[in-house]
Parts: C-alpha cells; sequence; structure tokens
C-alpha cells in the first residue's frame, strides 16, 4: 500500500519536474546572454546592432586551438649542457682500465682474482681480454693488437665524441629536425644529427676497431666494455621544453581584434558572415561576463522558467490525455531521465566544440522512439517537440538544431508507432536519414552554405541515423526490467504458444487453452472496435486461467469422460477449488514474471461475482440462511480498465454460449445481451471506464464471432452410423 502511494505521489511528481528543471538549467552556456541564435548565410532582420561598449573579439575555437598547435610545434625540445659527464666518464675508464689489467694479471699468476668488481662483464668477455692480456706478456708486444691499446683508443675515441656531445634519448624520439642546447639563459638551435646518440656512440666505436686484427669476440667483448662508459653529455629536459612551450602559448591572443563604444557590429538586413558572427557571439559573450551577481541570478531564474515550462506543458498533456501515464511516478521517471540524458549529451558537444556538425551526434531521435514504442506514437511526437525545445535552448536558442531534430525525431515516431518485434526498430535508419539530410540540405541552400559543409553534415546525420536504432534496442531492453514497462513488443513475445504457461496450459488443460484461444479472438475484435488495446486484451484473455493448469480436473471444460468430480464434493469445497484457481493463477504469473498489466486479468475477470451453480446448490442443502453468499464470491478486485472488462464480459458470454443447443442468431444475441446486462446489474463495471456506447459494441462483436463459430452445417451422410462407430 505504502508502495502504491509513492508511485502516485503528487509531491514527488514536483520533485521530478523541479529537479529536472534544476538539472538543466546547470547545464546551459555559462555566462552567456542567451538570445536568438545567429547562422552565417542568414540575413540580420534587427535594427543596427550598435555596441554599448568596448569589448574584444573573440577568436574561433578551431583558429585559436590552430594557432595554439603552432606555438607548440615552434619549441625545439630543450637539452641541458652536462659537461661533468664527459670528464666523469674518462675517469672512470681510466680507473677501470687499470683495476681490470690488476685483476687479469692477478688472475694469470694464479691468484685468487677479484670478480666481484667485473660483474659487468659477461665471462665470455672477461675470457677474451684475459687470453688477449696472455699474448702480451707472452710476446711482449708493442705494437699491433694488445688490451692496453685496446683501452687507450676506447678512452681517446670517448674523449673525440664528448667533444661533439651525447643525446640523453635516442635521435628518433626527438620529433623535430634540431633542437635546442642551453647554456645558462641562452639556447643554441642546432640540428639534432650533429649530436650521437647511444647506439650511434656504440657503432662508432666499434667502426674504429673494425680490421683484420680484431676477432668478432673481441670486438663484442670490446663493445660491451666501453657501452658501461658512455655517459650522456646533453639531457632532454621535459619541464624545460614545457615551460617553453606554456610560454610560447602564453603569446597567442584569444582576440582577433577590438569592437569599439558605439561602433557598429552589423546593420539590418546585412548577410551575417563568419567574421560578423564572431563579433555577434563576442558581444553576447562580453555582455554575460558583464553582468552582476543580480543579473546572473535573474538570467538563472529566466533559464529556470524557460525550462520548467516546457517540462510543464508536456506534464498538462500527460495530465489531460495519459491519465494512467500520470498517475505512476515510475513512468514519469522515464520521461525525467530521457529528457536529462538528451540534455547531458547536449552539454557535452557544447563543450567539445570542435565541430559545428557535432550537434547532429545529439540523439534525439533515440529518445522519440524509445518513448513511442513504451508508450504510445501521440505522447512520441508531443515529447519530442519539447526535448527539441530544451535541446535547442541549451543550444543558444538554435532554430535550425530544433527544426532538424522535430523532423527526424518526428519521422522516427511514426516508423515504430505500430511496431511488431524488435528487428522493426532498424527500418528507422532510413526515415531518420531522410528527416536530417532534407532539413540540411534545406537550410544550406538557404544560407548558401559550401557543398563541403553540408557533405560533411550529411556524414554526421548518417551516423546519427546509424547509432539511434542500435541504442534504442540496447536501452529498450534497459527500460523494460528495471521500470517494469510492457511494450507491444514484450505482448507480442507473450502471445508465443511456446512460451512455459501456455504451453502447460495446452498440454494439461486442453478445454481451457481452446477456451482462451476464442476469448482472446472475443477480447481482440472487441478491443479494437471500441478503442482499447487489442493486443493486450488479447493476451490478458490467453493469460487469464492459467491457474486452471493445476488442478485441470475439476474445471468442466477439461472433463472429457463427462464424469464431474464435483458431484463428490460438498458445495463448499468445491467453490474452494474454484475459486482458488485465482490465487494459483496469480503466484504462477509472478513466477513466471508476467508484466503486472497481464496479472491484473487473473482476479479481474471474475471480479466478485457469485458462483452461481454451488451458491444455489448449497442453498438447497442447508438452506438460505445458513448459507453465507461471501463463502461463493470471488475476492475481486472488479476490472479497472476497458481490457479487463471485456474479458470478464466474454468469459461468461464465450461459456455459456458454448453450452447452448442448436444456437442460432435469436438465442446468442439474447444470452449475451442478458449476461451483459447482469454484470452491470451486479456492478462488475462500476470501476472500468466502459461506456454504453461501447458496450454496445462489444455486444455486437460477440455476437459475430460466436454465431460464426458456432454456425450450423450440413450433416454428411450416413453420419448418425459414424458417430456410432457402425
Amino acid at each position: 500500500m505504502e508502495l502504491k502511494k509513492i508511485r502516485k505521489s503528487r509531491r514527488i511528481k514536483l520533485a521530478i519536474l523541479f529537479l529536472s528543471a534544476i538539472l538543466i538549467v546547470l547545464m546551459f552556456p555559462k555566462g552567456e546572454s542567451l538570445e536568438t541564435e545567429v547562422n552565417v548565410g542568414t540575413v540580420w532582420i534587427q535594427d543596427d546592432l550598435i555596441a554599448p561598449f568596448s569589448f574584444p573579439i573573440i577568436k574561433q575555437p578551431e583558429t585559436y586551438r590552430r594557432e595554439l598547435e603552432t606555438a607548440r610545434e615552434s619549441v625545439y625540445p630543450i637539452f641541458l649542457r652536462n659537461d661533468d659527464a664527459s670528464r666523469i666518464s674518462i675517469d672512470s675508464l681510466k680507473s677501470y682500465n687499470n683495476k681490470l689489467l690488476t685483476i687479469i694479471d692477478t688472475d694469470l699468476l694464479e691468484a685468487k682474482p677479484d670478480f666481484e668488481n667485473t660483474t659487468f662483464l659477461s665471462s665470455q668477455s672477461y675470457r677474451v681480454f684475459k687470453a688477449l692480456r696472455l699474448k702480451d706478456k707472452q710476446f711482449a708486444r708493442k705494437n699491433g693488437v694488445s688490451l692496453v691499446g685496446i683501452f687507450n683508443k676506447i678512452e681517446s675515441s670517448l674523449s673525440q665524441i664528448y667533444k661533439t656531445g651525447v643525446l640523453s634519448i635516442k635521435e628518433e624520439q626527438i620529433p623535430k629536425d634540431s633542437i635546442a642546447v642551453r647554456r645558462g639563459n641562452i639556447d643554441i638551435i642546432d640540428l639534432k644529427n650533429r649530436y650521437f646518440d647511444y647506439k650511434q656512440v656504440k657503432d662508432l666505436l666499434l667502426e674504429q676497431f673494425s680490421s683484420k686484427d680484431y676477432s668478432e669476440e673481441l670486438l663484442k667483448a670490446i663493445g660491451e666494455y666501453a657501452s658501461h662508459f658512455i655517459f650522456a653529455t646533453l639531457i632532454y629536459s621535459p619541464e624545460a621544453t614545457r615551460e617553453e612551450v606554456e610560454l610560447a602559448q602564453g603569446k597567442v591572443s584569444r582576440f582577433s581584434g577590438i569592437i569599439n563604444e558605439n561602433e557598429r557590429i552589423i546593420a539590418k538586413h546585412d548577410r551575417i558572415t563568419q567574421e560578423i558572427k564572431q563579433k555577434i557571439d563576442s558581444y553576447r559573450t562580453a555582455k554575460g561576463e558583464m553582468i552582476g551577481t543580480e543579473g546572473l541570478w535573474l538570467q538563472l531564474l529566466g533559464k529556470f522558467l524557460h525550462v520548467a515550462f516546457l517540462l510543464y506543458l508536456l506534464s498538462i498533456y500527460i495530465f489531460l490525455f495519459r491519465k494512467k501515464i500520470y498517475d505512476d511516478n515510475k513512468k514519469l521517471l522515464v520521461f525525467a531521465i530521457l529528457i536529462l540524458w538528451v540534455a547531458f549529451v547536449t552539454f557535452l558537444v557544447n563543450e567539445i566544440n570542435l565541430n559545428d556538425s557535432l550537434r547532429l551526434l545529439i540523439f534525439i531521435p533515440t529518445a522519440s522512439m524509445l518513448i513511442t514504442i513504451m508508450f504510445d506514437s501521440r505522447i512520441g511526437f508531443y515529447s519530442t517537440v519539447i526535448i527539441s525545445l530544451i535541446a535547442g535552448g541549451l543550444r543558444g536558442n538554435d532554430y535550425t538544431f530544433v527544426v532538424m531534430n522535430i523532423v527526424a525525431g518526428a519521422l522516427s515516431v511514426y516508423t515504430v508507432r505500430d511496431i511488431k518485434n524488435r528487428t522493426q526498430i532498424f527500418r528507422s535508419f532510413m526515415f531518420i536519414l531522410i528527416g536530417y539530410v532534407t532539413t540540411i540540405l534545406a537550410f544550406g541552400l538557404e544560407r548558401f552554405e559550401s557543398w563541403q559543409k553540408i557533405l560533411i553534415e550529411f556524414s554526421f546525420a548518417g551516423t546519427n541515423a546509424l547509432i539511434s536504432p542500435v541504442l534504442t534496442y540496447g536501452l529498450l531492453v534497459f527500460f523494460e526490467k528495471i521500470f517494469g514497462i510492457t511494450t507491444e513488443i514484450t505482448l507480442l513475445e507473450l502471445t508465443n504458444f511456446d512460451r512455459p504457461l501456455l504451453r502447460d496450459l495446452a498440454r494439461k488443460a486442453p478445454g481451457t487453452f481452446n477456451h482462451s484461444l476464442t476469448m482472446g479472438t472475443l477480447a481482440e475484435a472487441s478491443a479494437e472496435a471500441i478503442g482499447a488495446n487489442p493486443l493486450l486484451a488479447r493476451v490478458g484473455a490467453y493469460y487469464h486461467d492459467i491457474g486452471k493448469t493445476l488442478s485441470p480436473q475439476y474445471f468442466v471444460e477439461n472433463q472429457l469422460d463427462n464424469k464431474n468430480l464435483h458431484e463428490e464434493l460438498a458445495p463448499e469445497e468445491s467453490v474452494k477449488v474454484l475459486i482458488n484457481h485465482i490465487k494459483r493463477g496469480v503466484e504462477l504469473a509472478e513466477k513466471h514474471k508476467l508484466p503486472p498489466e497481464i496479472i491484473d486479468f487473473i482476479p479481474m475477470h471474475h471480479g466478485t461475482t457469485v458462483v452461481a451453480f454451488f451458491y444455489d446448490k448449497a442453498k438447497k442443502m442447508y438452506g438460505e440462511d445458513k448459507v453465507n453468499i461471501e463463502d461463493y464470491k470471488y475476492a475481486g478486485p472488479k476490472p479497472n480498465t476497458k481490457e479487463t472488462a471485456i474479458v470478464l464480459l466474454a468469459d461468461s458470454c464465450e461459456s455459456a454460449v458454448r453450452a447452448i443447443e442448436k444456437p442460432d442468431s435469436e438465442k446468442v444475441e439474447n444470452l449475451i445481451s442478458n449476461l451483459i446486462s447482469a454484470k452491470i446489474n451486479d456492478g462488475q463495471l462500476d470501476d472500468s471506464p466502459l461506456t454504453f456506447r461501447d458496450i454496445d459494441k462489444i455486444k455486437e462483436t460477440f455476437v459475430n464471432i460466436l454465431l460464426g463459430q458456432h454456425h450450423r452445417r450440413i450433416r454428411y451422410p450416413k453420419q448418425d452410423e459414424l458417430e456410432k462407430g457402425e
């Protein structure tokens, strides 16, 4: 009961409206005085626009970004000179040369060598150097290849290389062909290929030892040894480079000029060029920035009233024409979520502001299709108009944007208004594309846009048309499951006879199943005749008696052997069995997660009617004064929709007509009329919105269908013998 109050609470409705308006207002462009959006190519039809104060002309975002990028590219990578590195490298090399010679000489004398100080050398390289040192001692060579000579040559080569300079990063990692070498406060620009990187130094060293006197093993050992003494003398500084970039970009002005006070910005009837549009936009921005705190609050109030009024218009429509939606706050929350989602996407596009064509990636057709599928096409179209107006406001009152999305959104609504399956959503692609292409072409020709820009907008429109159905398909499942919304697609899926509940009904209670099918036909045709939901009525009729699958033998339509089990039961026990099929049916429906709209048919198809046969039987057995009629009534509730009321009437009429012997039009018509009148007199239709005109149409539909199903047929020759099996 508490949950039901929450779903209908008026305070929650107001909270949804108020919070939605507040959140949308927060997404409006900041600091701008919102007036009519101007577009390049249109004619200025207002009076001459004169600047009331001086203000700078803001560059176009794309131009400003391009200049910032140019400034960034003009900065060369900064390298800091480290002259100490060469001295440390040579000193370390000399020191280690002597130490390594001592270690090898000691090893040659078979003393215990100090291997810990040669850890950066592999055992193979150490053996090569040791063998070379042994030859030096054996032959006392002064010329030719010797270990001392190799060490001296490495030292000499490195000294020469350091005079040029060694880079701390690879040459290919430097994006420009030149670098800036910083000495104190002075940057010297030089070609990067004048310097060496680590790999080039190593290759250069080995190149100097490339002769026939050096084996491959010795060259490998030399390269391994020398590489440990190559230090960078030019250190790349990301911080210094970043500072230079920031300094260069800081010199780029955001403004392209200035408009002086009393200067004319644009004259009446002048065509708006890109340059003039930039001046007008700059004026609007400057005007917005000049307002004080009081003006800012007044502007926010104006934005709030703007958005709240549009949302209020939608609320009025829902209240007047879709009362069931208005009464359910969960469904109102769906509208709020979709409107806020479109507003947020619009806000993101405004923030990105890379290309004006990005506005075509605001997926308003997705919201249009979702609302249409979940509710109906009329509210789908009305919502499209409101959402387009709100998004247009967020875009700076962009009239062109509003018209494009109303057209594309409306076409998408019409493509899914009679949707029969989920894949049908994808046929909307072509209609959304047609809507956008038509309006883009119309406004493009009107404004003398270049064909290049028109084609670019076509491509963005095609992307929207392609993605919108995909988003609709994915989000539809989300809204169905999270908010418990029953769509036409859900109902169509429930008509599949392979569904577990219908399959069990057909197998366990075939008589009830056939009764339900006939009722489905009656309910669908009647609902169509009076403007109710035919599909909902048919599905409700299919599932109204699923509780009978648990004890089908107690219901006469399933008793094929003419044996009635109720003859052996007391009337109060029989009534309990019959009434229990409602409770068990609801339990089965909830277990299989049937939509609430379908579950309602189960208790409502009997309302609070009396099980007349067993009530009369009890009165005869026990006396009228000893029988409480309430014990022989269904618990209800009574039908509260046109569809549930139709199923209640169809249930009694179909069963009764089936029992008529030799039915004719007069019998069937009188029986149906009397049964419906009895339901009316019993108050079973008091809570339903059926009118007397609706009831007349329902009677007529019932008579036509039931007569057609029970029409007389010509008997076959010798049919009596065939029936007796003779």
